[in-house]
């Protein structure tokens, strides 16, 4: 605040910063504060300005009354709003010491720049100059942190009063901001753009400087362990160039606190009960870019457990029977985290008993002579408790039903703390409400009574996408799809989803209601149309083999069992049409001018899927569940056993076997989640097709196994196959026969057509690792994962395989018919020997110069191994996959990356 007397000097607009006046603010002598001093001159003239000698008491008081008061300068302030602010009232006596508090308190105000008092035998001027308006405020510079960021957190706004304090507090406050990021070199250069009508634009004008980055991370007095050990249980990180992903190689004030305490709990766990952080300094470096951290730590002798014992003093406990089951014995290492884990062990026994505030105290009794660490863990008394009420709060459209119909307890039942946490995860299932969601436990009325709250915030439930992307199994993908999982807030799921690629095309309307009738009974209805497209590689490009169309609906309903298990019964009717293309698969095979589907060109397992049919399904299957989330679950486990029957009506005839189980774990609760995923499948035929090499069961009824359920292989890369591998004709002499009469056999993978048939067993099993990453990566949606993957796919009726060297064109050029001839195998249009009586060999079909191999019908285990990324991004999920074979079948195609974008994994 620039306080000045009536001649003080005023700020000069420049016009060639066409009235743009950067008056620097931040300056010692700018921002340094003036004291207060009345002077008191010979016209009676009281201002602020350079510090004059105090007034000496000893001096007679001043005669001269105050007879008027006026204000003078005031623009959007009233007079009597400044006359307010001051003590000076008309009678009283004017002395210098009155003119000196007037003026600090229209100082404390900080609504003028300029503001001074002068009296004029009793009439009193007050001349004030205020502080300008705040037009806008602008900031420069700022391209690491947003304006989003920032202005929240200033006091400055537009149509405030201007002034130095809050200019000053601001500045402050915004290189505190960049201080949380690690920038410490930050400067702030706040500037003062002068509009008409007392009005100021403020400029912050931001360098941002580099990252501070932690150089170098020293620790003093550690003997038992290597500083290397040390700093990887410390969150910070060394800079180094390998780390150019990780947030914690910046210097934070907070993080190097936290760093402490996690020194300590590794020493206490280690053992080392006496262990402490003495100090703990960060300097910065000369070239003010840097951070050198140093600790002092003192790491004092290690402790065994001595005396490990359990006083119950609940009832239902017995002392001796809880202390057989601690973990901890007498003579091991002492672990800080083993008596912590005790005790909410023990804490959560007691609530499953009911005792929800049952309190588990360790008492401890240290022995430095014998360096052992005596605990007796005391369960204090405490009332069985009951729930006294449940409150819902926070939803607006979900409805209460639906959220108390999750809960596992109930008003007037025991607590359980096994009830809440199921509750919890129940809650956390839906997908309605923030994640990490908990029921919270507040205490009820009475000492005996607790009340349970669900403090839920909503999230948006409806979905609308639409992704397009790119596969190495589909190529081109569009999906767009509307999706409702809050119908109405009462837990309805609706949805409508359209997909299409280059070999698949499917639509599907669906429909769930979780409680019919508001019983604990789900139910369920589809409608779907997917077309889908078969095809096979020759040399490294796809051809669409058959096309199949299923037009059906399903309906499903469920039932629980108990808690964790569930039964659901289903029916399903399809109507299949699975169709060739006739110019290309096509022939008149038995010359009688009819063209039907040539097993030599499309092979005798396609032309025998050939058709139209209607199936009829039940299904029947039994769940069991007990993960902590379905959409992103960390630990339990999922296990689901199902039976199908095709039969009731329709065409087709089977009965179909299927496993699936889960298990999920969170390793230590270090983020690591690791999981396990077996199933397998079998499918048992009701019908007999006949005909010899004909499966009892159709082609698209079987199973088939690859990506994107097998990584490391292709598509329908595993299991049973027929390839077809053309001889080569010698096009010099038309001759099929090589110099020394036989046959040459292509046996290149790239010119051989492969085609997957399927089989009737599966088994499937995954092994992966899911590793956690920084803060800013799972931001991001990042996910990497090492996996390891076994399965096989095998039993089908072995095919009648084709081997004819002798297939060439049927006609020539001009369409005339060709023989082979008797006499040197050499093509020919004339049906007779040179005898003109014996006959040449008529050609077979075009095409028919195959050998074909069938292959990859064994059980025996394919494994492969390799790493994976999940990514949510902003344009929908993306996998990555890299995969090595560690072991596969002769027939199996493998294949080392593969990716997809836009749709679900």
């Amino acid at each position: 605040m620039n306080r000045c007397s009536e001649t003080g000097v005023r700020p000069v607009v420049s016009k060639n910063a066409a009235r743009r006046l950067a008056t620097a603010l931040t300056g010692a002598t700018m921002l340094a504060g003036v004291p207060y001093t009345a002077l008191a001159q010979d016209e009676g003239t009281a201002s602020t300005g350079a510090s004059q000698p105090a007034p000496n008491p000893a001096q007679p008081a001043s005669t001269n009354v105050i007879r008027t008061i006026s204000v003078a300068g005031a623009e959007r302030l009233e007079p009597t709003t400044i006359l307010s602010y001051i003590r000076l009232r008309v009678g009283q006596e004017y002395t210098s010491a009155a003119a000196d508090e007037a003026l600090k308190d229209l100082g404390a105000t900080e609504l003028f720049a300029n503001f001074s008092i002068r009296n004029d035998n009793g009439n009193v001027v007050i001349t004030v100059t205020e502080n300008p308006v705040i037009n806008r405020i602008v900031l420069e510079g700022n391209d690491r942190l947003d304006a989003d960021k920032i202005l929240p957190e200033i006091r400055l706004a537009p149509r405030q009063i201007f002034t130095r304090s809050k200019v000053r507090a601001d500045v402050a406050r915004i290189v505190e901001l960049y201080k949380r990021q690690g920038r410490f070199a930050a400067q702030v250069e706040p500037k003062m753009v002068q509009l008409p009508q007392n009005r100021v634009d403020v400029v912050f004008e931001i360098t941002e400087g580099p990252k501070s980055k932690v150089r170098q991370i020293n620790i003093i007095g550690n003997e038992v362990f290597s500083d290397s050990e040390l700093r990887s249980e410390m969150v910070t990180k060394q800079s180094r160039f390998f780390r150019f992903f990780s947030s914690n190689t910046s210097y934070d004030p907070d993080r190097l606190a936290f760093d402490q305490q996690k020194l300590r709990q590794f020493y206490l766990t280690e053992g080392y009960a006496d262990f402490r952080v003495v100090s703990a300094v960060a300097e910065l470096t000369p070239d003010q870019r840097d951070f050198i951290i140093t600790y002092v730590v003192e790491e004092g002798e290690r402790y065994n457990f001595g005396e490990v014992e359990v006083e119950s003093q609940l009832r239902d406990f017995d002392s001796d029977a809880l202390q057989a089951g601690l973990a901890m014995k007498t003579g091991d290492f002492y672990n800080a985290k083993s008596v912590e884990d005790t005790v909410e062990q023990l804490t959560e026994l007691a609530g499953r008993f009911g005792y929800a505030f049952a309190d588990v105290q360790p008492r401890f009794n240290r022995n430095p002579d014998e360096l052992t660490m005596d605990i007796t863990f005391i369960l204090r008394q405490a009332p069985r408790v009951y729930v006294e009420r449940v409150d819902v709060n926070g939803n607006t459209l979900t409805q209460d039903k639906v959220i108390r119909r999750e809960f596992r307890l109930s008003e007037g039942d025991a607590f359980n703390s096994l009830g809440v946490q199921r509750t919890t995860a129940r809650i956390n299932s839906l997908g309605y409400f923030q994640e990490n969601f908990e029921v919270a436990q507040v205490e009820g009325s009475a000492p005996d009574r607790i009340v349970l709250e669900a403090n839920v915030e909503e999230q948006p439930t409806g979905e609308l996408q639409f992704s397009a992307g790119f596969s190495s199994i589909e190529q081109f993908i569009l999906a767009g799809s509307i999706r409702q999982r809050n119908f109405r807030g009462r837990g309805q799921t609706i949805g409508l989803s359209l997909n299409y690629s280059q070999f698949s095309r499917s639509a599907q309307v669906s429909f769930t209601e979780p409680y019919v009738f508001d019983r604990n009974i789900q139910a369920g209805a589809d409608i779907y149309r997917r077309d889908f497209n078969s095809f096979n590689f020759t040399s490294n490009q796809r051809n669409t083999t058959f096309e199949q169309a299923t037009t059906g609906t399903s309906f499903r309903v469920g039932v629980p069992l108990t808690e964790y298990m569930s039964l659901i019964g289903s029916y399903t009717l399809n109507y299949d049409e699975v169709s060739l293309a006739e110019n290309l698969f096509f022939s008149d095979t038995d010359g009688d001018g009819d063209i039907e589907c040539d097993p030599l060109l499309a092979g005798r397992f396609l032309c025998d899927a050939l058709g139209n049919r209607l199936s009829s399904i039940v299904g029947l299957s039994v769940s069991y569940n007990s993960l902590n989330s379905r959409l992103r679950p960390t630990r339990g486990r999922n296990i689901t056993l199902s039976t199908e029957f095709a039969g009731l009506g329709g065409d087709v005839r089977y009965v179909r076997f299927r496993g699936r189980g889960q298990q999920f774990w969170n390793v230590a609760n270090s983020g690591f989640i690791f999981s396990i995923a077996l199933e397998g499948g079998t499918i048992i035929p009701l019908q007999d097709r006949g005909g010899a090499g004909v499966d009892d069961i159709l082609l698209t009824d079987r199973f088939f196994l690859g990506e994107p359920q097998f990584r490391g292989f292709e598509i329908r890369g595993v299991g049973p196959r027929i390839l077809t591998q053309p001889y080569i004709l010698d096009q010099s002499n038309n001759n099929v026969l090589d110099d020394d009469g036989n046959p040459t056999l292509i046996t290149e993978r790239r010119s051989i057509r492969d085609d997957s048939i399927g089989g009737r067993n599966y088994y499937l099993g995954r092994a992966e690792l899911e590793l956690p990453l920084g803060t800013g990566a799972r931001e991001l949606g990042l996910r990497p994962s090492i996996f390891l993957d076994i399965g096989a796919l095998w039993g089908v009726d072995r095919p009648v395989l084709q081997d004819n060297p002798l297939g060439i064109p049927q006609i020539d050029a001009d369409g005339n018919p060709l023989f082979i001839g008797i006499d040197d195998g050499q093509l020919t249009t004339d049906p007779f020997a040179a005898d003109g009586v014996t006959p040449n060999t008529r050609l077979i079909r075009p095409g028919s110069a195959i050998r074909e191999v069938f292959l990859g019908d064994s059980p025996s285990p394919r494994i492969t191994a390799g790493i994976g990324v999940n990514w949510n991004s902003p344009f929908g999920p993306f996998r990555i996959d890299f995969a090595q074979t560690i072991r596969k079948v002769e027939g199996d195609d493998d294949q080392t990356f593969t990716f997809n974008v836009g749709t679900q994994f």
